[in-house]
């Protein structure tokens, strides 16, 4: 084997190592930017999950509490929003607004601090608020005033 080719040789390998750890230098810098990307659209995706349990947790209390034959509207409410909202694992709160003969609307809001929802733990900013579901509707047998 000639000198000019083992120098081609030797040149070809340290031409290909140069390449190999460009590719590593650009993955380290990507990398970051792609698991911001990624972990930002799981968070996304669990916060929404999240609102519209908490709407449907509201809408189907709400629907407890306006039937006539409710006789205890807290404690079925309470019921049926602790099933809907058992699968997140979630603690929550239960606000009612009851109906009377001068508003005869019922209101139900269930909500929870988004830092209990956040999987992040504030990585994407702290947030001090609640996300929330309410729903209200008209009492059925209650005629309103006026």
């Amino acid at each position: 084997m000639k000198l000019s080719n083992i120098f081609r040789v030797v040149s070809r390998r340290r031409d290909a190592n140069r390449s190999r750890a460009a590719a590593v230098v650009e993955f380290a810098v990507v990398l970051p930017l792609l698991l911001t990307i990624l972990f930002g659209i799981i968070e996304y995706g669990w916060v929404f999950m999240v609102r519209q349990t908490l709407q449907t947790a509201a809408r189907e209390g709400c629907r407890i509490a306006v039937l006539q034959t409710s006789t205890d509207p807290y404690t079925a409410v309470t019921n049926r929003v602790n099933q809907v909202m058992a699968p997140t694992g979630l603690s929550y709160t239960v606000a009612m607004t009851h109906a009377s003969a001068a508003d005869p609307v019922e209101v139900v809001e269930v909500s929870v601090p988004y830092n209990d929802v956040s999987l992040m733990g504030g990585f994407f900013g702290t947030h001090d608020y609640d996300l929330a579901g309410t729903c209200s509707m008209r009492k059925e047998g209650m005629a309103g005033a006026g």
